[in-house]
Parts: C-alpha cells; sequence; structure tokens
C-alpha cells in the first residue's frame, strides 16, 4: 500500500482544480519524502472514455512514485446528523492511505450518518471532509482540521470561507453546516442543522 493518495473530482471528463491538489502532493512529498515528485497531476491524469460524462472520483495512490490511478463513478451520500467523538491523539495531517484510526471512530457513529471528531475540545473534520459553519452572515471553518482538504484551500483563497477557532461548545451560535471536501462542493453540499450535531 502506497504510503498517501490524493482524491480528485472529474466531472464530465474534466479534473477539477488540480493546482491545489497539486500543490498538497508537493508539499506531502517534501515533508514526508524529501524530495518534489517529477511528475505533475495533468501529466499522468489520463481520463478514460467511460469517464467522460458524469462525476467520477480519481483517486492516486503514491509515496515517491504512482503506485496506482482509478476511477470510480461519485454518488453524492447524504448526510443529515453527525455525532461527535472525542480523540485527543489522532494525527491525520496528512493524507495517508492508512485510515484504521479513523475507520475505528466512524464505527462508533451509532445512528448518525457520519462523526465529528473534536480533539482538545476543538473541532476538527468529519471521517472524510472538512466542515464548515454558518453563523448568520459567514461561514467559517476550524482553523485546526486533522487535514487542510484542498476545497477547504481553495475557498479560503478565495475568501468564500473563513478561518476561526471553534470548540465544540461553540455549536449553539452557528446556524447550521456543510461538509466539503474535493468531491462535495459547498453548491451541491446539503446543510445540516447545527441541532443534528452532538454526542
Amino acid at each position: 500500500m502506497s504510503l498517501l493518495f490524493e482524491t480528485i473530482s472529474i466531472r464530465d471528463g474534466l479534473a477539477e482544480h488540480l493546482p491545489w491538489h497539486q500543490d498538497r502532493m508537493e508539499s506531502s512529498m517534501r515533508a514526508l519524502l524529501g524530495k518534489k515528485p517529477d511528475f505533475t497531476l495533468s501529466e499522468i491524469i489520463r481520463v478514460p472514455p467511460e469517464a467522460r460524462q458524469g462525476h467520477f472520483r480519481c483517486r492516486i495512490d503514491y509515496d515517491t512514485e504512482i503506485s496506482k490511478i482509478d476511477f470510480q463513478r461519485y454518488h453524492l451520500k447524504e448526510i443529515n446528523t453527525l455525532k461527535m467523538i472525542d480523540d485527543h491523539e489522532i494525527d491525520y495531517s496528512f493524507k495517508y492511505s492508512n485510515r484504521d484510526r479513523i475507520d475505528e471512530l466512524f464505527a462508533m457513529r451509532g445512528f448518525a450518518d457520519d462523526i465529528l471528531i473534536i480533539r482538545n475540545g476543538f473541532i476538527t473534520d468529519t471521517s472524510t471532509a472538512n466542515i464548515i459553519f454558518l453563523d448568520g452572515r459567514r461561514w467559517l471553518t476550524p482553523s485546526q482540521p486533522l487535514l487542510e482538504g484542498t476545497c477547504r484551500a481553495r475557498l479560503l483563497d478565495l475568501g468564500i470561507i473563513h478561518e476561526t477557532r471553534i470548540k465544540s461548545s461553540d455549536l449553539p451560535q452557528f446556524k447550521e453546516a456543510k461538509l466539503i471536501n474535493a468531491m462535495r462542493k459547498p453548491e451541491y453540499s446539503a446543510a445540516i442543522p447545527v441541532k443534528n450535531i452532538a454526542y
């Protein structure tokens, strides 16, 4: 199994938002492997004919080299409820292929659709996505996520969302939340009422 992976949205044959994926891949390789990739995503992604209509998920497994590129049709999963789970030791600062601890926490969700991981009292991420909260005027995202996602980075760069420290006790200040990742743009992500986020 490769050390890292990248997930890229392919919509009607086009790979979306590659500069942010390239930036994350390069910074991850420099930090963990001490080198810069000798390839670019735009060079290695070749969308097969069967993935040129509709929405597909491209997964790239890599470490010092690309080990696998896979395309799967993507279906947006509806998320309406989140169970907050505390884990003060979890570290997922890079997009590691090994997600065992996240999978263990996800298995503790009970009847909720997904989990919201709380680390030292602060809100981080769900099992597969960053989260944003509407305070009535602005969309805010936790400044201490488990993983700095590419959609999150893009929306921050564009000034669409803003970072702030958010404790689990701050939830009543917000009206609703949305989940965001490379496959789940905010415009396609249904709002989650804050009352549906609980321990």
